[in-house]
């Protein structure tokens, strides 16, 4: 069966998935049923930052030992990232639709998640127009650095620290998100791989 051994095949089965194990989530006791959007917002934000992380790492291992495959994997990743991240406020939106009845736009997270989401956007064309491996890594290793500085002195609104999840003592809801989160990574990595594909077909410039 050739056609199972697509990335992007793959990706789309997983997505598939994602959205049917989300459906059965357990409910929450104050939310009900509609706790089911914020576990899958968790997770899909979750996994955009990791291939952000990912994508710096591999750069950061590219720019020290020089190895092309490494520049490779993280345009890949950082393409990935910029993808569960664009798509992750959408999910945003509906979950605060959902849960609290109103979309709170002023909400400093959700601002900034923006924010980055256009300048991601942005950024990952014009590293695809360059085609540069150097300035693609270095661009990566940036980008989730300045992200994550600018989101620890974010104001916490509507994402109270710590995790309310994994600080619920709910272990079916715990084990439920760390499943969603699983299958959410799975989907990356398939994702992942065919921007790998597609990149190494880009001719140099």
């Amino acid at each position: 069966m050739p056609k199972l051994k697509s990335p992007l095949l793959l990706f789309f089965l997983s997505i598939i998935l994602i959205a049917l194990l989300a459906m059965f989530g357990p409910e929450e006791q104050s939310l009900g049923s509609n706790v089911r959007i914020v576990y899958l917002h968790g997770a899909w934000v979750l996994a955009a930052e990791l291939a952000f992380l990912a994508a710096a790492f591999a750069g950061l291992i590219a720019l020290i030992v020089t190895r092309e495959s490494f520049h490779h994997w993280s345009a890949a990743l950082g393409r990935t990232g910029i993808f569960f991240w664009v798509t992750y406020l959408p999910l945003s939106l509906w979950a605060m639709q959902t849960n609290w009845n109103g979309l709170f736009l002023s909400e400093p997270r959700f601002r900034l998640a923006l924010i980055f989401a256009v300048t991601g956007v942005l950024l990952q064309v014009g590293l695809w127009l360059i085609n540069t491996n150097w300035i693609t890594s270095v661009t990566n290793i940036l980008y989730i650095v300045v992200l994550r500085a600018i989101f620890a002195t974010a104001d916490n609104v509507m994402h109270p620290p710590p995790s309310p999840i994994f600080n619920s003592g709910n272990y079916t809801i715990i084990g439920f998100f760390l499943a969603l989160i699983a299958l959410t990574m799975l989907a990356a990595f398939f994702l992942t791989r065919w921007f790998l594909i597609f990149s190494r077909n880009v001719p140099k410039v």
